[in-house]
């Protein structure tokens, strides 16, 4: 037990009074005299333990409406008989018994003679359990890949008039150790817009002594043809050009966007931070050489960006960090 404010108030009158008597103490420390005498006398009795003088429980040791030693067998008796059913269903098969608490009641008497509340749930033995989230060692262990439709309400009517289309992607790629995101812009999302952005990802990490081991994206035709093409060998341009990269290639399940979570994370703070503040502002896209310039200054921007995953550290500061412990 802790030494509290109250125990140090009721020992400072004791002390008083044993230098100046009870009449005065009990003035001085606003007090009566014998709440002074009964401090004294647990002080004493207790062997002088400041601890004596803490404040008892005022929970009443008996209530007239309290369950009766029957109830609480037929409570007890109940529950062992039936552990799988509910509070109510059991409320149910006690009350055709004779009991007449509520159903409150009875919740609080389970929980004063500690039994379960609630029915036992199994987990059923076809039930798959979840797996932890791989975490990566080393940056460029595995690069998630993904695409993001530019919202037409960022496009100007110069862009639209000049290639006549509304049609406008960018593509992210995001390392999973350090955050670290390259982004660039395509009026088309096929293989071949694909397979020069995987070369654009490899040459930039590269430029920072990093190499690309792995790449993860979803099932998209423009990344793969396995579930269109006929022949089994029949490979896209960017499976071709990873091939020549040396690249791993690893697919996400069908229809579970969350296994690329990290890049598809980004995109929603794209939308926050880069095309809603683009619409609000009016400062809409007029060519595609623009739209490069514009991600290119977003992408060193969230690059620099602290992020609470990374314990408040940006991107950068990562690859850094890591670079000074193990490549030096």
């Amino acid at each position: 037990m802790s030494i509290t404010q109250e125990m140090r108030y009721r020992l400072s009158a004791i002390k008083c009074a044993e230098r100046f008597g009870i009449q005065r103490a009990a003035a001085n420390c606003h007090t009566s005299p014998a709440s002074i005498y009964r401090w004294r006398k647990i002080y004493k009795e207790s062997g002088e333990d400041i601890e004596a003088l803490g404040s008892k429980s005022r929970k009443p040791k008996t209530h007239p409406n309290a369950h009766t030693k029957e109830e609480i067998k037929l409570i007890t008796d109940m529950r062992r008989r039936n552990p799988n059913i509910g509070l109510q269903d059991l409320w149910i098969k006690l009350r055709k018994r004779g009991y007449t608490r509520t159903q409150p009641a009875l919740l609080k008497a389970l929980k004063r003679l500690k039994m379960p509340t609630s029915p036992k749930i199994k987990r059923s033995p076809t039930c798959k359990k979840s797996k932890p989230y791989e975490q990566m060692n080393h940056p460029g262990e595995r690069v998630q890949i993904d695409v993001k439709y530019v919202p037409k309400e960022c496009l100007s009517p110069e862009f639209v008039e000049k290639y006549g289309s509304t049609e406008l992607y960018q593509y992210t790629a995001i390392d999973e150790y350090s955050r670290y995101r390259i982004l660039c812009g395509y009026r088309e999302h096929d293989t071949y817009s694909s397979s020069l952005f995987l070369c654009q990802v490899v040459s930039a990490f590269r430029a920072l002594g990093i190499e690309v081991e792995c790449v993860q994206t979803d099932n998209g035709m423009e990344f793969t043809k396995q579930f269109i093409a006929n022949k089994i060998n029949n490979h896209s341009a960017f499976e071709v050009t990873a091939k020549r990269l040396k690249v791993k290639l690893k697919r996400i399940k069908p229809h579970t966007p969350k296994h690329n979570g990290k890049v598809e994370r980004s995109h929603r703070e794209d939308q926050k931070l880069f095309y809603s503040e683009m619409i609000r502002l009016n400062r809409l896209i007029t060519d595609e050489n623009d739209f490069k310039r514009r991600l290119k200054r977003h992408q060193d921007k969230t690059n620099n960006r602290p992020m609470r995953p990374l314990n408040y550290m940006t991107p950068k500061q990562v690859l850094e960090a890591y670079k000074n412990k193990h490549l030096k």
